[in-house]
C-alpha cells in the first residue's frame, strides 16, 4: 500500500512539473484586463502614466491609457484577487493588432523613447514584454534587473544595444528570457548562473564572439533549462569544447547553435549524448569532418535534426543505422543538405517511419534511391537535388501518398518514368526533375493521362518529353510556375496553355523546338515572367500586358519593334529580344518603359540613329544593342543613365568622338563598357582612370582611335578584360599595368544580378561568352602601332589567361619572368620585332594551349621540355630564321611530275561531259529550291537577306582593317 502511495505521489509530482510552464502561461494570459474584478491600485496607475510620459507613441497605441481603471488599459493585466499589475505586454506587433483588429504581419506600431524606472513601483509584475519596438540601440535599463518577481521577460527585436547587464542574473524567478534580434554583446555568460529556474533562453543575434571555451560550463548551471537558442548570425561563438564530461542538461529539449562559426571544427560528441533532445539545430556552423557515432538509445526522442550548410563529409550509413535502432524513432525532420557527404543513401532510411521532411540536397550522394523509401508513408517533403545520384528512379516513389514537395533535379538519372511513378501522389503540388545525362531520362506518359495531383509548381529540365506538347498540363488548373526547359518538345504552343495565363506567374519553355507564331495580344492577370529563348518561334513581336520580364532570345521573330510597346507593356523590367530578325529603328516610344532594368536587342537587323531620349529610363542597369546596323552618335542621355552597370554597343556603325560618351558615363556604377567594332575616333582621355575607376570590362577594339595608351588606365584597378586591339594606338605599353589588381584577384559575384554576354577574341578566334565572363582575364593590344619593350611588370598579373600583343612594333626580348603567368592559356606575340631567345621559364606555363611567336627576330633553340612538348605546329615559330630545334620547319610542297600531267591529259572526255551536265543540273535544281523557298516564305526571305548583309559587312570590315594594317606595316618596314 505504501508503495502504491509513493508511486502515486511521484506521478503527481511529475505531472505538476510537466504542466508548470503551461499553467504559468495560462495565468499570464488570464490576467488580462477583461478578467479583472477589482480596481487597479492608484500608485501603480501613476507609475504606468509616468512610464508612458517617457515613451514616444507616434501611432497612439497607448491612447487607451486614460481613466481610473488601469486594469482595462491596452497591454495591462492585473491580478483578479488583489488588483496588482502582474502583466505588462507592450509588444509592438501585438499592440498594433489589438488596436486595429489587424492580424497582418505587416502591422507594426513600435514604441520608442526612454524607459522610466517607475516600473519599479509594480512590485508584483511577473510578465514584461517590450519586444518589437524601437529603442534606438539604448542599453537595457538596469532597473529591469530589479524586478525580482519576473518569471517572463521578452526584450527581443527592440533595437537594444550595448552590453547585457550582468545584474540580469539577479532575476532568479525567471522561467522565460528572450534577448534575441537586438544589437547586444556579452563577453561571457556568467550572469546565467543566477537564473536557477530558467526553462527558456533565446539569445539569437547576441554578439558572443568574445566568449571563451567555458561558455558551455556556464550555460550548464541552470539544470531546469528546456530550450537554449544561441542562433547568432555570423557574430556568434567561435569555440566549442570537444569533450565536456559534466554536461548536466538532463531536461534539455531544444538546442539551437546554428549560424555560429566554429572555425572548421568537428561536431562535438557530447551534442549527441543528450537523451532528452527533441530539436537539434547546427546549421551554418562551419563544421567539418564526419558525423559522430550515436550511442544506442541516444537521440531517440529527436524530432528535428538540422546539420545543413556545413562542410561535413564521409558516408551516412552508420548514422542512419543508429537512428533507425531506436525502438520507436520520433524523427520527423532531417536536414543534411549543403554538405560534402558521399556514398549511397542507406536502405535503413526506411526505418525512420515518422519522417515528414527529408532534405539531402547539394551533397555528393551517389547510387539510386533505396526501394525502402516506400516505407516512409508520412513523408511530405523530399529534396534530393544537386547530388551525383544515378540509375533509374524507383516506381515505389509513387506510393508516397502524403508527398507534397518532390525535387530530384541536378542528378544523373536514366531510364523511363511512367504514370506508375506518380500513381498515389495525390497531394503533390511542387515537382522538380532534371538529369545531367544528356536526355537519358525520359518521361513517357500517355497522351490522355490525367495526373492524380494538382501542381502549383513544375520544373522539368534536361529530360526528354514526348515531341508533342505535354497535354497533361491542361488538367493542372492551379499552376503558377511552369519550367519545361530543354525537354525536346517539337510542337506549337497549344491555345489551352494561354488559357492558364490567368494565374501564371512564370512560364519558361526555353531551349526546345517550339514553332509557330505567338498570339499578338493576351490578357495576363498576374503573369510576371515569360522565357521562350532558343526556339523556332516566328512572326512579329507580341505585346502582352502585365508581363514584367520577357525573353525571346534566339528565335526567328521579324518585323519592327511596335511603337506602342511602352503603352501596352508599361510594367516591363526585362526585355531580351537578341538573336532575332527584327528590323527598322528603335522606336523613341521605348523611353516610356520607365521601370525597365534590362534591354537586350543584340544580333538583329536594327538600323538608323538612336534617339536621345533616355533620361526617363532611370532604372536601366543593362543595355546590349550590339551586332546591329545602328549608326550616328552615341546618345549622351544613354551614356549618363545613373544606374547603368553594363553598356554594350559593339559591332555597329556608331561614329563620333569617344570622349563624347565617356564623359557622361556613371563611374560609380558602370562595370562593363563595350564599344568595339564601330567607327569611333579620337584618343582615350587621361581622366578615364578617375572617371571609370570601378569598371571591370573595357573593350574599344576595331575603332579608329589613336594616340598613346594613357597610364591613367592603371587607376581602373578592378579591370580584368581590357581590349584595345585593331586601332592606331602608338607609344609604349605602360609598365603600371602590372599593378592592375583585377588580374590578380577578382570577385565574380559583382556580376551576380546582371546578364553577362560578350564576344571576345581568344586563341586567335572569336568566342561567345555567356555568363562565363567573370572567369576571363584578357589583355589584347594587337594590331596597333605600339613600340618599345614588353614591360616585365606584366608578369605580376597572376590571373591573366589571355595576352595578345601581336601586329605591333615591339622590340627587345621576351621578359625572362613571363613564366610567372601560370594561368595563361593564350599568348600571341607574333608580327613584332622581338629578339633574343625564348625564355626557358615559359616551359612552366602548364595551362598554355595557344602560342604564336611567328614573324619576329627570335634566335636560339626552341625549348623542348614540359609545355613546349605540346606545341607541334611549326607555323607558330616561322618567320624567325635564327630559331632552331623541334618542331622541324615546314618544307616546300613538291611540284607535279610530267607523268602525272600526261595522265591528266588522257582523261576520258565522256566523263567530263557527264560532270558538266551534273553541275548544270545541280545548279538549276539548287537555284530554284533556294530562290523558290525565299519567294514563298517571307520570314525565311528576311532571315536570308539579314544574314547576307551581316556576312557582307563583316567581311568588308575584316578586309578593310587588315588592308590598313598591312599597308601600315609595309610603310613601317620601308622606313
Amino acid at each position: 500500500m505504501a508503495s502504491m502511495k509513493t508511486t502515486f505521489l511521484l506521478a503527481l509530482i511529475f505531472l505538476l512539473l510537466q504542466t508548470e510552464f503551461i499553467s504559468l502561461e495560462a495565468i499570464w494570459s488570464n490576467s488580462s484586463a477583461g478578467n479583472s474584478t477589482v480596481d487597479c491600485i492608484d500608485m501603480e496607475r501613476e507609475a504606468l502614466l509616468k512610464f508612458k510620459e517617457g515613451l514616444d507613441d507616434p501611432s497612439r497605441t497607448l491612447s487607451s491609457w486614460v481613466g481610473e481603471d488601469c486594469c482595462n488599459w491596452l497591454g495591462v493585466g492585473c491580478s483578479n484577487r488583489t488588483g496588482n499589475i502582474i502583466k505588462l505586454d507592450l509588444n509592438g506587433q501585438l499592440l498594433c493588432d489589438q488596436m486595429s483588429g489587424n492580424t497582418s504581419t505587416e502591422c507594426w506600431s513600435p514604441l520608442d523613447g526612454v524607459l522610466s524606472p517607475s516600473l519599479l513601483e509594480l512590485k508584483y509584475l511577473n510578465y514584461l514584454d517590450l519586444s518589437s519596438n524601437y529603442f534606438e540601440e539604448f542599453s537595457i535599463p538596469n532597473f529591469i534587473c530589479s524586478l525580482n518577481k519576473l518569471t517572463y521577460l521578452n526584450l527581443s527585436d527592440s533595437w537594444f544595444g550595448g552590453t547585457i547587464p550582468p545584474q540580469i542574473g539577479n532575476l532568479s524567478n525567471l522561467l522565460y528570457l528572450d534577448l534575441s534580434e537586438n544589437f547586444l554583446t556579452a563577453s561571457n555568460l556568467n550572469w546565467l548562473s543566477g537564473l536557477s529556474s530558467l526553462k527558456y533562453l533565446n539569445s539569437n543575434d547576441v554578439d558572443l564572439s568574445e566568449a571563451t571555451t567555458d561558455w558551455l560550463q556556464t550555460v550548464n548551471l541552470p539544470p531546469s533549462l528546456l530550450e537554449l537558442h544561441l542562433h547568432l548570425s555570423y557574430r556568434g561563438l567561435h569555440y566549442h569544447p570537444q569533450s565536456f564530461p559534466s554536461v548536466n542538461f538532463t531536461s534539455l529539449s531544444v538546442l539551437d547553435l546554428s549560424w555560429n562559426d566554429f572555425n572548421s571544427s568537428s561536431i562535438p560528441q557530447w551534442v549527441f549524448n543528450f537523451t532528452s533532445l527533441t530539436n537539434l539545430q547546427l546549421s551554418y556552423c562551419n563544421l567539418t569532418g564526419s558525423i559522430p557515432k550515436i550511442a544506442k538509445g541516444n537521440l531517440c526522442k529527436l524530432r528535428t535534426l538540422d546539420l545543413s550548410e556545413n562542410n561535413l563529409s564521409g558516408e551516412i550509413t552508420e548514422f542512419f543505422q543508429a537512428l533507425s535502432e531506436c525502438s520507436n524513432s520520433s524523427l520527423e525532420e532531417l536536414n543534411l543538405s549543403q554538405n560534402k557527404l558521399i556514398g549511397n543513401i542507406p536502405h535503413s532510411l526506411g526505418n525512420l517511419k515518422r519522417l515528414r521532411e527529408l532534405q539531402l540536397y547539394s551533397n555528393a550522394f551517389s547510387g539510386s534511391i533505396p526501394s525502402s523509401i516506400q516505407s516512409l508513408s508520412r513523408l511530405e517533403i523530399l529534396y534530393l537535388e544537386d547530388n551525383k545520384m544515378n540509375g533509374t528512379i524507383p516506381e515505389s516513389i509513387g506510393q508516397l501518398s502524403e508527398l507534397r514537395e518532390l525535387d530530384l533535379s541536378g542528378n544523373y538519372w536514366q531510364g523511363i518514368m511512367t504514370e506508375t511513378h506518380f500513381l498515389n501522389l495525390t497531394k503533390l503540388y511542387e515537382f522538380s526533375l532534371s538529369s545531367s545525362s544528356s536526355n537519358l531520362l525520359v518521361i513517357n506518359v500517355t497522351h490522355d493521362w490525367i495526373p492524380p495531383f494538382s501542381l502549383q509548381y513544375v520544373n522539368i529540365l534536361d529530360c526528354q518529353l514526348n515531341p508533342t506538347f505535354p497535354a497533361w498540363l491542361r488538367t493542372q488548373k492551379e499552376l503558377t510556375e511552369i519550367y519545361l526547359v530543354n525537354t525536346a518538345i517539337s510542337d506549337t504552343i497549344p491555345n489551352w496553355l494561354w488559357n492558364l495565363s490567368s494565374q501564371l506567374e512564370m512560364l519558361d519553355l526555353s531551349h526546345n523546338k517550339l514553332m509557330g507564331k505567338l498570339p499578338k495580344s493576351l490578357n495576363f492577370s498576374s503573369l510576371e515572367s515569360v522565357f521562350l529563348d532558343f526556339n523556332h518561334l516566328e512572326g512579329p513581336l507580341p505585346l502582352w500586358p502585365n508581363v514584367t520580364r520577357l525573353s525571346l532570345r534566339s528565335n526567328s521573330l521579324s518585323g519592327p519593334i511596335p511603337i506602342r510597346i511602352s503603352q501596352e507593356m508599361s510594367h516591363l523590367r526585362t526585355l531580351d529580344l537578341s538573336g532575332n530578325f527584327l528590323n527598322g529603328s528603335i522606336p523613341s516610344s521605348i523611353n516610356g518603359l520607365g521601370q525597365l532594368m534590362c534591354l537586350a536587342l543584340s544580333n538583329n537587323c536594327l538600323s538608323g540613329n538612336i534617339h536621345n531620349h533616355w533620361k526617363s529610363m532611370q532604372s536601366l542597369l543593362f543595355i546590349d544593342l550590339s551586332k546591329n546596323y545602328l549608326s550616328g552618335g552615341i546618345p549622351s542621355s544613354m551614356c549618363s543613365l545613373p544606374s547603368l552597370m553594363w553598356l554594350q554597343l559593339s559591332n555597329n556603325n556608331f561614329s563620333g568622338n569617344l570622349s563624347l560618351c565617356l564623359k557622361f558615363v556613371p563611374g560609380e556604377s558602370l562595370l562593363a563598357l563595350d564599344l568595339g567594332e564601330n567607327r569611333l575616333s579620337g584618343t582615350i582621355p587621361e581622366w578615364i582612370g578617375e572617371r571609370l575607376s570601378l569598371i571591370t570590362i573595357l573593350s574599344l577594339r576595331g575603332n579608329m582611335l589613336f594616340g598613346d595608351i594613357p597610364k591613367q588606365l592603371c587607376g581602373i584597378t578592378s579591370i580584368h578584360v581590357l581590349d584595345l586591339a585593331q586601332n592606331n594606338f602608338s607609344g609604349s605599353i605602360p609598365s603600371c599595368f602590372g599593378s592592375l589588381a583585377g588580374y590578380k584577384s577578382f570577385d565574380g559575384n559583382i556580376y551576380a544580378y546582371i546578364t553577362k554576354h560578350m564576344d571576345l577574341v581568344v586563341k586567335g578566334r572569336q568566342y561567345e561568352y555567356y555568363n562565363q565572363i567573370s572567369n576571363v582575364n584578357l589583355m589584347d593590344f594587337s594590331k596597333n602601332s605600339l613600340s618599345g619593350e614588353i614591360p616585365t611588370e606584366l608578369a605580376n598579373l597572376t590571373l591573366l589567361n589571355s595576352l595578345n600583343l601581336s601586329w605591333n612594333h615591339l622590340t627587345g626580348m621576351i621578359p625572362e619572368n613571363i613564366g610567372a603567368l601560370r594561368q595563361l592559356e593564350s599568348l600571341d606575340l607574333s608580327s613584332n620585332h622581338l629578339s633574343g631567345h625564348i625564355p626557358s621559364s615559359m616551359s612552366s606555363m602548364t595551362f598554355l594551349s595557344y602560342l604564336n611567336l611567328s614573324y619576329n627576330n627570335l634566335s636560339g633553340q626552341i625549348p623542348s621540355t614540359n609545355q613546349f612538348q605540346t606545341f607541334n605546329d611549326p607555323s607558330i615559330y616561322e618567320g624567325n630564321p635564327q630559331l632552331y630545334g623541334p618542331p622541324p620547319l615546314p618544307t616546300s610542297l613538291s611540284m607535279p611530275s610530267d607523268r602525272n600531267a600526261d595522265h591528266k591529259n588522257g582523261e576520258d572526255q565522256f566523263e567530263k561531259l557527264w560532270l558538266y551536265l551534273s553541275i548544270a543540273l545541280g545548279f538549276i535544281v539548287g537555284f530554284w529550291v533556294v530562290c523558290g523557298s525565299l519567294l514563298i516564305n517571307k520570314s525565311w526571305r528576311n532571315a536570308y537577306f539579314c544574314f547576307a548583309d551581316k556576312m557582307k559587312d563583316g567581311l568588308l570590315v575584316i578586309v578593310a582593317v587588315n588592308m590598313a594594317h598591312l599597308q601600315r606595316k609595309i610603310q613601317a618596314e620601308r622606313h
